[in-house]
């Protein structure tokens, strides 16, 4: 990992530097992210009231990668869990190191939280973030993620 990498959460001053890089995780995705989105997203991570908050990763001054996470109630074991939404790095930057901080600044927050665990999903597809996760975590498990859409 490069030395120069730092991680930390966001601030107000990230808006923008954090939109491009949400913006190319939403194209990685084949997602639109609207103004509306992006504004109603930018709120929730900036509200300490939400449970969803973010970190950004940087290389000097250039904002690199992002993660958001948040707590998630875990019945069997009644107790929070970590839950990883978004991890992303800017496509110039893999191989840097950003993924592997942002992932280790996660379980940081897990841990100091006490949360047993972290969890996320991705698509089968993303070999490159896969090889990160699987690293972490020694590879999937074994549940399937089922997506039961509400509205047409």
């Amino acid at each position: 990992m490069a030395s120069n990498l730092h991680v930390r959460s966001l601030i107000e001053a990230d808006r923008w530097a954090w939109q491009g890089l949400y913006a190319g995780y939403a194209r990685f995705y084949n997602a639109l992210l609207s103004d509306e989105i992006a504004d109603r997203l930018w709120g929730w991570l900036l509200d300490s009231r939400h449970p969803l908050e973010g970190l950004l990763c940087l290389t000097g001054t250039t904002t690199i990668g992002l993660l958001h996470l948040r707590a998630c109630p875990h019945p069997l074991s009644a107790q929070d869990i970590g839950f990883v939404d978004d991890l992303y790095v800017d496509a110039d930057h893999r191989g840097s190191g950003a993924a592997d901080r942002l992932a280790l600044a996660a379980r940081d927050i897990a841990i100091a939280r006490g949360w047993p665990r972290l969890r996320w999903v991705t698509q089968f597809y993303n070999t490159a973030g896969r090889r990160v996760y699987d690293r972490y975590t020694g590879g999937p498990s074994d549940f399937i993620l089922y997506d039961w859409p509400t509205r047409d």
